[in-house]
C-alpha cells in the first residue's frame, strides 16, 4: 500500500474496499442575529476643512490643466507656428512628418481626449 506523505495517518487501519465511517455531522441551530437598531452607530469619519479644500483645489487645478492643454492641442496644430517652428528647421524629414495632416489630426484628437477627461473629472466629483 502506498500512502501520500502529505496526508495525515488514519487512526484506524482500513482494509481494501472498506471505507472509514464518517464523523458525526453537527447540524447547527439558528444563529442569533444581533439587533442592529439597538446598536449605537459609529461616529462618522469626517475630513478636516483644510483637507476638503485641498481636495477641491486639486480637482479644480486638474480640470483647468486638462482643459487648457486640450484646447492648446486642438488649436495649435492648425496654426502656422506648428510647422514653421525654428526647432524643426535642422530636421526637414521631421518637419514634413509634423506638418502632415495625420500628425495634426492625432494632436487634435489628443486635445479632445484631454478636454473630455478634464470635464469628466469635474462632472464625477463627489464629496463624501
Amino acid at each position: 500500500m502506498i500512502s501520500d506523505p502529505k496526508l495525515p495517518f488514519a487512526s484506524e487501519p482500513t482494509r481494501v474496499g472498506e471505507l472509514p465511517s464518517p464523523a458525526p455531522s453537527v447540524v447547527p441551530g439558528p444563529v442569533p442575529v444581533p439587533d442592529l437598531a439597538s446598536r449605537p452607530s459609529p461616529p462618522a469619519a469626517r475630513r478636516s476643512t483644510a483637507h476638503l479644500w485641498l481636495h477641491r483645489v486639486a480637482v479644480l487645478s486638474f480640470v483647468f490643466l486638462c482643459a487648457t492643454l486640450g484646447v492648446m492641442l486642438m488649436i495649435l496644430p492648425w496654426r502656422p507656428e506648428w510647422s514653421d517652428n525654428p526647432l524643426l528647421s535642422p530636421y526637414p524629414a521631421l518637419r514634413a512628418i509634423v506638418a502632415s495632416g495625420f500628425a495634426r489630426g492625432v494632436a487634435t484628437g489628443l486635445g479632445l481626449l484631454n478636454v473630455w477627461i478634464g470635464f469628466w473629472e469635474a462632472i464625477q466629483y463627489r464629496e463624501e
